[in-house]
């Protein structure tokens, strides 16, 4: 079972579908007991930074999140699930992250014929081979809603870039934790792929 993260600032339905449609069971859960019981976990979210890390920590879900992923068990963070792992964002200069991994979380600067948010098709640079990324091209095309980017601190947690009028960190691989700043549950046979080769981590 693939327990989705419900703290409130979600959206957890696409994410659902997805692996619904790959053929998993999944279950959408705030509860700290049905966590420890899954076999992986999927962080989605939207929204503000500050916003979603307070409903996080008003949900009482921290301290299950970080045992969940101390334990060793496949672990994926979506958009601002992503973002969350880490220690700080721009947006949000005076609430923590969870600390998971080291970096900082930037707004994308203004480039002349680009607009903010960064919403819609852009292609990947593949920086590590497989993971999420196992079978799939160098340059695959994915979707993205965001206006603040990742900058990995450790450079070998990067598994993609994408450049939008700046080279982004956009997925990361940490042991059990695999993140994206795009949407796999919204980037067609593409993201389904993606989803199949996360799954394939609980084998």
């Amino acid at each position: 079972m693939i327990a989705v993260i419900d703290y409130g600032a979600g959206n957890l339905q696409s994410v659902v579908k997805a692996f619904r449609h790959i053929g998993c069971h999944v279950s959408v859960t705030s509860d700290p007991g049905e966590l420890v019981r899954a076999q992986a976990a999927v962080l989605p979210g939207v929204g503000a930074f500050g916003d979603s890390m307070r409903c996080l920590n008003n949900s009482g879900m921290v301290a299950p999140i970080l045992d969940f992923i101390h334990s060793g068990k496949p672990f994926l963070g979506i958009c601002l699930g992503l973002q969350l792992l880490f220690e700080g964002s721009e947006e949000s200069p005076k609430i923590k992250g969870l600390g998971v991994l080291p970096g900082t979380i930037c707004r994308i600067p203004d480039s002349p014929g680009l607009k903010i948010p960064h919403i819609g098709w852009n292609s990947l640079k593949i920086k590590r081979d497989g993971g999420l990324f196992e079978g799939l091209g160098k340059n695959p095309y994915v979707y993205f809603v965001h206006s603040y980017y990742l900058k990995s601190e450790d450079r070998d947690i990067v598994a993609a870039t994408a450049d939008y009028g700046v080279e982004m960190d956009v997925s990361v691989r940490s042991g059990n934790v695999f993140a994206t700043q795009f949407h796999p549950e919204k980037s067609g046979a593409v993201g389904l792929h993606m989803l199949r080769n996360f799954v394939s981590a609980l084998k």
